[in-house]
């Protein structure tokens, strides 16, 4: 990842048929919003992405489509850890790197339970390590199965290894974020962070951009933060578009990602809405709330300027 930018890296959406199968022509209708949009990278087979409701077959065509329509436009990163023995990751995590990844995503809350000291953790990964040898990795502190943050010292003591080079951030603290950041310095590494209430100052504190949500309603808009955060030229932008993402934060999370679906196909993406996790009923209420939040993001585009993707 370049250091001297920040960049976004969109938490990819896996669009399904409304017979539950998996849409690969508009997974690749989502790729190329992703890539007109300026995204700086990819990551694939995500908690966005329901790779918790997809088959282990399913994991690996819809990183092997991405990585193809990509054709190494960017970087591409996926989950490689889920359940099984040290043995059967191993072997998953070299599928996922063999497939054209250019780093493998360890999931925190997958390698250790709750009940369990960090230094499982960090032996659990040092074996994966061992079984792995040569593939750049990053770690993700993702919310399911439940969400294991990791310390400062223990994020430095894996970069220190060399074999650590991303970290999607979602720990909603900045000066935890700030940390990490300093743990890395000297090291081919990057933090993307995912809370989006405090984006801009986690640039300013280092990130190396941003890797949310929000992104798979707006990602040009994410984009355009990265690049202008620190413009004093553009402050009183740079301060309305994070009032922004902070004003619209629930209506963002609610029913997702069937909402953010639901979003794209107002903005002209062939997608259908239709989730294999349960995201609860999407109400009248509900639907009425993205339609708000389409028009204000309208509003906001025009006013900034974004060119339109879609």
């Amino acid at each position: 990842m370049n250091q001297k930018e920040k960049g976004f890296i969109p938490v990819m959406l896996t669009p399904f048929k409304e017979n539950g199968a998996v849409d690969f022509d508009g997974l690749d209708n989502l790729t190329d919003l992703y890539l007109a949009s300026g995204a700086s990278g990819l990551f694939a087979n995500c908690l966005s992405s329901e790779m918790f409701e997809l088959t282990e077959k399913e994991r690996m065509q819809t990183i092997e489509r991405v990585v193809k329509k990509t054709n190494g436009a960017v970087p591409v990163v996926a989950t490689g850890t889920f359940d099984g023995s040290p043995a059967e990751q191993a072997r998953f995590i070299k599928r996922v790197y063999e497939a054209g990844c250019d780093a493998v995503i360890f999931i925190t809350g997958i390698l250790a339970r709750e009940t369990e000291p960090d230094e499982v953790l960090a032996e659990r990964i040092y074996r994966l390590f061992e079984l792995t040898p040569g593939i750049p990795t990053g770690v993700y502190e993702c919310p399911v199965p439940y969400k294991r943050l990791l310390s400062p010292t223990l994020l430095k003591t894996l970069i220190d290894t060399g074999r650590v080079v991303y970290h999607k951030d979602t720990s909603l603290d900045l000066q935890q974020v700030a940390l990490k950041v300093k743990a890395g310095e000297g090291h081919p590494f990057g933090l993307y962070d995912a809370y989006m209430v405090h984006a801009v100052k986690s640039l300013r504190a280092g990130a190396a951009g941003l890797s949310c949500i929000q992104g798979n309603y707006f990602p040009e808009l994410i984009v355009w933060l990265c690049r202008n955060y620190d413009d004093p030229a553009q402050s009183r932008e740079v301060d309305k578009v994070q009032q922004f993402l902070t004003d619209n934060m629930d209506v963002m999370h609610d029913v997702y990602p069937a909402s953010s679906k639901i979003f794209l196909q107002k903005r002209g993406i062939e997608i259908s809405h239709y989730t294999r996790r349960d995201v609860g009923e999407l109400t009248a209420d509900k639907l009425n709330k993205i339609d708000i939040l389409y028009k204000d993001y309208e509003e906001l585009q025009h006013e900034l300027q974004i060119p339109a993707v879609y």
